[in-house]
């Protein structure tokens, strides 16, 4: 069964213009009925990084998890986030972006890559104490803009540090959408062989035009677990490409029913949460 990590956060996060926290509530709750593995609804981080996204605490306390099998995932760039994070007890997932790149380390999380490695010890060590399941994005898993050295080389070994300091969960981000269906699959299958214990998935960025490719990429390389967005929105405000966003939803899902994969979607939550989603993002740019 493939497994479905909706991303409104990573949706919402460029956009200018403040959301509303009961629009976004009203948002995240549709959501939480559709059946997604996880949810990834907000991040504790400066608000001054990301303005968008300072009401995460408010927005937690509002969302009815009752009914809802989603666990939830929150990103979090230092420690500082982390103990934060480990505050709230509905939160299982505390997501820690680790770039490839040292450039986008220092420009994502104002620090260098060694310095991140041993945020990511403390992160676990919080994690473990406050039963949080850390997971790693390792941005800049494709390429990077900077011209800082890349190769799938050096994504094999920032993986297996992680690894070996105790993360089990690490996604392959695209960040600035340059994976191309050759590059996934090489890249997947050879952390897949390497790490078969982990729980390996992708957050990978696209144009329309490329979504399918991508992710049939990804999945025939064995991949089980994707972040998408409905609508495909979202994505790396520093793409040289404004139509590069997130993998859509929808498309994904798509490619899964033709397949008869199960993705334990509720098509009629699904369609409600669509609907909402336009009064979202409809007439709000990044």
């Amino acid at each position: 069964m493939v497994k479905i990590t909706e991303c409104p956060r990573d949706a919402m996060q460029g956009i200018k213009e403040f959301i509303p926290t009961p629009d976004k509530v009203a948002y995240l709750n549709l959501l939480l009925k559709v059946g997604f593995d996880r949810l990834d609804f907000g991040s504790f981080v400066s608000p001054k990084a990301i303005p968008q996204l300072q009401d995460t605490a408010a927005v937690l306390s509002q969302l009815n998890l009752s009914d809802s099998s989603t666990k939830l995932l929150a990103i979090v760039a230092n420690v500082r986030g982390a103990k934060e994070a480990s505050a709230f007890s509905q939160i299982s997932f505390l997501g820690f972006p680790f770039s490839v790149s040292e450039t986008f380390q220092q420009r994502n999380t104002n620090t260098s890559i060694q310095q991140s490695l041993a945020n990511v010890e403390e992160i676990i060590t919080i994690c473990k104490e406050f039963g949080k399941e850390p997971l790693i994005y390792l941005s800049m898993a494709f390429g990077n803009p900077y011209g800082d050295p890349w190769s799938p080389e050096i994504v094999a070994i920032y993986a297996e540090l992680l690894v070996k300091k105790g993360v089990k969960h690490l996604m392959l981000a695209d960040t600035i959408g340059v994976s191309t269906p050759e590059s996934i699959q090489m890249l997947y299958q050879n952390l897949n062989k390497h790490f078969p214990h982990i729980d390996l998935g992708v957050h990978l960025h696209s144009t329309p035009q490329t979504m399918l490719a991508k992710i049939q990429a990804a999945y025939n390389s064995g991949c089980q677990r994707f972040d998408t967005a409905i609508g495909g929105y979202g994505g790396c405000p520093m793409a040289s490409d404004k139509l590069t966003g997130n993998i859509a939803t929808e498309v994904l899902l798509s490619f899964l029913q033709e397949r008869n994969i199960n993705s334990q979607v509720d098509q009629t939550a699904l369609l409600k949460a669509q609907h909402y989603s336009s009064q979202i993002f409809h007439g709000r740019s990044n």
